[in-house]
């Protein structure tokens, strides 16, 4: 094992066929020794050489090459996260439905009665007036400042989703309010500006980077509710067990989301404030919504075995 681990220190691909298996074979022997030698109490100078040996042996054994930081990175967003986004479709369905019905619920009751606004929206995001559109009056800021607005956008919206991610915690509850709150912020901002003629501009404003930040919000509320069902529901697992799997599916959910907000924080701060008519904005975000469906629909999934023929049928 000593020589063929100097003759192979590298890398497990400059292994011949051969090697391979001899490999393993040692590899196996290996471990059994050091086994019986600690079963044994053998001399402990022989048991540290052997543990020594193991663990060089395991670290080529079990090392893939392809396997660098970069590649973990990549499989993670081409193969991890799409298919766990697939996995809590439910939940993610769940999440936007409430959106969707409270926003639709609070264009509604703003609408009759502006008034209500008062009583359903955030007072820090209530303008007294609207006299201009929510594209002139998000960017008013200089192409110099976009760097800083876009990572404060990225905060903000990081932080919001971490209240949704942990509030999963409080069995769920932060979770859908911070979902509701949101979706009333939507159709509450959507009905005002629209009755101040700026409707068209509200939906162009938010369009290229709000399909794929609204969509991280939903997945990352998703997640709170996969860890308050593992809290409620655990089965025939044990509490503990469920929240540890759960925690994992939750995480993974996390850490895309991440990436999601700083893809559509960076829109927002470059790309959302440049002069486009509407018309452009929108179809910049229908376009974003299509390669985001596309992403999650087609990534990570595993290929069908080549079909193979057999010729002597």
């Amino acid at each position: 094992m000593e020589d063929l681990l100097a003759r192979n220190a590298r890398a497990f691909r400059h292994l011949s066929g051969y090697e391979i298996e001899e490999l393993g074979q040692k590899y196996r022997a290996l471990t059994s020794d050091l086994a019986y030698a600690q079963g044994h109490r053998f001399g402990p100078e022989l048991i540290q050489y052997l543990n020594r040996l193991t663990a060089r042996a395991h670290a080529l054994v079990y090392r893939s090459d392809h396997e660098t930081g970069w590649s973990r990175i990549k499989r993670f967003f081409v193969q991890t996260f799409p298919a766990e986004v697939r996995a809590g479709i439910v939940p993610i369905a769940l999440c936007a439905a409430l959106t969707v019905a409270s926003a639709v619920l609070a264009y509604a009751l703003i609408g009759a009665d502006p008034d209500r606004a008062l009583a359903l929206l955030p007072d820090g995001i209530i303008p007294e007036r609207i006299q201009r559109s929510l594209h002139d009056s998000n960017f008013a800021f200089s192409p110099q400042d976009s760097s800083a607005m876009s990572a404060l956008i990225i905060t903000n919206n990081v932080r919001v989703a971490f209240l949704a991610f942990g509030g999963g915690m409080t069995l769920g509850i932060v979770t859908l309010w911070i979902v509701l709150t949101n979706g009333v912020m939507l159709g509450g901002m959507a009905v005002l500006f629209t009755k101040a003629g700026f409707g068209q501009d509200f939906w162009a404003t938010i369009a290229p980077h709000g399909v794929i930040e609204l969509t991280a919000i939903q997945i990352a509320a998703a997640a709170g509710l996969i860890l308050a069902g593992a809290v409620l529901f655990p089965g025939r697992l044990r509490r503990a067990d469920a929240l540890r799997i759960a925690g994992r599916r939750a995480g993974i959910l996390g850490a895309g989301v991440g990436a999601m907000l700083v893809v559509a924080g960076t829109i927002e701060g470059f790309i959302s404030p440049l002069r486009f008519s509407p018309y452009v904005r929108i179809a910049v975000g229908i376009l974003t919504g299509i390669a985001m469906l596309a992403y999650f629909s087609l990534s990570g999934r595993a290929r069908p075995a080549p079909l193979t023929i057999d010729r002597d049928v």
